[in-house]
């Protein structure tokens, strides 16, 4: 049994340094994937306040032109993703994080949840190559800032090889 409960409010560079921590405890020594990316979208959720979506798009063999849903907490979702299409879509094209205080204002964005109103994603690279984003999706506009996204990409380097 795990508790990885953050035990008092955290400001943001000790929060996600307790959950990149965390992360790595939870996945140490487990080498099915998609097992890490279940237990890893709970942690996020556990971790991260106003939330409506957390989870992962991974790139598959033999899907090279699109991301296919992967583990989540949050309403159905999207199953396939062009590259270039929507958040996430343009994250792994250009293998950039994508901060949207406005999601309804990113062109071509995809409404996989009518109330998300913020999103960020970040790519996971393994070797150079993107092979998933994370996903955060907010009910609430600008809830994600420069500090978020630092602390998410801390994340996405951390877990690169068990995912």
């Amino acid at each position: 049994m795990f508790d990885f409960s953050p035990t008092a409010p955290l400001d943001k560079p000790e929060l996600y340094r307790e959950l990149v921590g965390s992360a790595r405890a939870l996945i140490d020594g487990e080498p099915d994937g998609i097992a890490n990316m279940a237990n890893l979208a709970a942690l996020i959720w556990t971790f991260m306040p106003d939330l409506n979506w957390a989870g992962f798009y991974r790139l598959v063999p033999g899907t090279p032109d699109e991301l296919v849903l992967g583990p989540f907490i949050g309403k159905p979702a999207c199953i396939r993703i062009a590259l270039g299409s929507g958040v996430c879509g343009t994250a792994a094209a250009t293998r950039t994080t994508q901060v949207v205080a406005d999601v309804h204002a990113f062109p071509g964005h995809i409404a996989c949840d009518a109330d998300s109103r913020s999103e960020l994603v970040v790519p996971v690279m393994r070797e150079g190559v993107v092979i998933a984003v994370i996903d955060l999706d907010s009910p609430l506009p600008a809830r994600f800032d420069a500090a978020d996204a630092r602390g998410i990409e801390a994340l996405a380097q951390a877990i690169a090889a068990h995912i």
